[in-house]
């Protein structure tokens, strides 16, 4: 192997960059992800997700079909064929990010090699049994789902929250001269990276607590989770086994120095340089510490490589049997017979059994949506609806013309819709408590809802009823109503409803094209 020269970039500087690179690229699409004005997004925001071949496996055996979103995910597959696992190494965002916070954390020695390894691979067959029985778990588990879903849901509102509080009180408090340099800073950022508005999700603190849970497993191992939970790294890992680009040493004994193995960040190198293609993600640490350069990487190279470590067959018929049983006691709750009233789904969703099996959760929909009306469920849907996308009207509305959620979605779990579709579509139907209502309880005049409706033929009409006061006063007062083959369920009517607290009218699923004969009166 030939000497190293002096002053050559080292091979670990180009992963770096490429690295950077790839992480930028992420965050430019998870920014351009939030709404910028237009009703279109010219271009693939969600190609992550569709180089996924973990999300497109999932996919396809839940639908029972080829989805042609998810078809780019091939050309992963067949550059790690030829690569090895570069992409955890050179790509993969959620890398990026826990190589950089392992320097934030404090150094520690490794724990033994290959100690839960095993477990990323029952986590795969749990995915991919359960995918194709209809049990969903790839959205809870896979890197790309939890890093943009916490991002939208958690970090990217903070970050909001923070950047305007910070540059309101230095407004508020700081002489002219600072302002004058600080308010241009602001209106960049406004255009550039902060979000259109200021965004709050139910269950935010949940989906930001997954993602720091990976990064604090650093303290346990570095990149613990790449090394042992990852179903996407284990995939990548069997194919990588059969790559045509592999470690190999030169001539001789390896010495006994180890500093590779100290360096590895995936732990995959073992003993005498014996390094593990199903593991190694090709940061190339190793060859530029080796100090007799004795590591290299080639194509078609003489493998020296460690045995193959596999759960034990009987986990893995464990895994096999829980992702093919659990679904037929899921089966078996009151909810799958009587839905929750207020589960509204974004239009265009699928029906509901196959809209769970193709959601990610991955939070691109509740992050483009005008209204702040998409969040995440949490148990409305059951266990196996969890993080995925569910209309709120009393915090934010569906936009009468928007169709960006279908634009967004990897997988086709929300249809893209026409305008003209989107204007038919029902995901739902207003309901009025007489209780509450102004005009209703109280015989005050308020036309708030009807004002906001925005179908062309407003759903919400009046009317007219002469009402007696306390003092004994008649009048006239409007009474809210509504007309429900001409209301689609948009829930402004909700959002904007005057009293405090619980709104005086409610959206419920009732009407939904997806199930247009389900009856149901609302909660009310």
């Amino acid at each position: 192997m030939p000497e190293k020269k002096t002053g050559k970039i080292p091979l670990s500087v180009w992963r770096s960059a490429s690295q950077t690179t790839f992480l930028a690229f992420f965050l430019f699409l998870f920014i351009k992800t939030d709404y910028s004005g237009s009703d279109e997004i010219p271009y693939a925001v969600n190609v992550l997700f569709r180089i996924d071949p973990l999300i497109a496996a999932s996919a396809t055996l839940a639908a029972k079909a080829v989805i042609p979103l998810v078809l780019p995910a091939l050309g992963t597959l067949a550059l790690t064929l030829l690569l090895g696992r570069f992409f955890c190494g050179w790509v993969c965002p959620l890398g990026t990010l826990l190589d950089g916070v392992r320097h934030l954390l404090p150094r520690k020695r490794e724990p033994g090699p290959r100690d839960l390894r095993w477990i990323k691979y029952l986590v795969l067959t749990l995915c991919l049994t359960g995918a194709f029985s209809g049990l969903p778990v790839v959205g809870y588990v896979d890197p790309f789902s939890i890093l943009v879903r916490s991002l939208a849901l958690t970090v990217y509102p903070a970050l909001h929250a923070g950047t305007t509080g910070l540059f309101t009180f230095t407004y508020h408090t700081a002489p002219d001269w600072v302002n004058a340099v600080t308010e241009p800073v602001y209106g960049i950022l406004r255009e550039t990276v902060l979000p259109f508005r200021q965004k709050v999700f139910t269950t935010a603190l949940l989906s930001g607590a997954v993602l720091l849970g990976v990064f604090l497993l650093e303290l346990r191992q570095r990149r613990f989770f790449c090394r042992n939970l990852c179903p996407l790294g284990a995939m990548l890992g069997l194919f990588a086994r059969f790559s045509g680009l592999s470690a190999h040493g030169s001539d001789g004994e390896c010495g006994k120095c180890a500093v590779c193995a100290r360096v590895c960040r995936m732990g995959a190198i073992e003993g005498q340089g014996r390094i593990s293609p199903e593991d190694c993600s090709l940061c190339l640490d190793c060859v530029d510490v080796c100090p007799q350069n004795r590591i290299g990487f080639g194509f078609f190279a003489k493998r020296n490589s460690p045995a193959f470590h596999l759960p034990s067959r009987r986990a893995f018929l464990w895994s096999i049997t829980a992702g093919a049983v659990a679904p037929l006691f899921l089966k078996t709750r009151g909810m799958t017979r009587v839905p929750d009233p207020l589960l509204i789904r974004p239009p265009g969703a699928l029906a509901e059994e196959e809209f769970l099996d193709l959601c990610v959760r991955c939070g691109e929909c509740m992050q483009v949506c005008i209204g702040n009306a998409l969040h995440p469920a949490f148990l409305e849907a059951g266990i196996e609806g969890m993080f995925t996308p569910k209309l709120v009207p009393r915090i934010g509305y569906c936009e009468y013309n928007c169709t960006l959620c279908g634009q967004v979605c990897p997988t086709g779990a929300i249809r893209r819709l026409a305008p003209e579709e989107k204007h038919r579509t029902v995901i739902g139907q207003a309901v009025f408590d007489t209780d509450r209502c102004l005009p209703y309880a109280r015989g005050v005049p308020c036309i708030v809802c009807e004002e906001h409706c925005p179908t062309p033929d407003k759903a919400i009409k009046f009317r007219e009823v002469m009402v007696v006061d306390q003092d004994g006063t008649s009048r006239m007062v409007k009474q809210p109503y509504c007309v429900e083959r001409l209301c689609v369920g948009c829930g402004i009517c909700e959002t904007r409803c005057p009293l405090p607290g619980r709104s005086a009218v409610a959206v419920t699923r009732a009407g939904e094209s997806r199930h247009p004969g389900l009856a149901g009166s609302g909660p009310y």
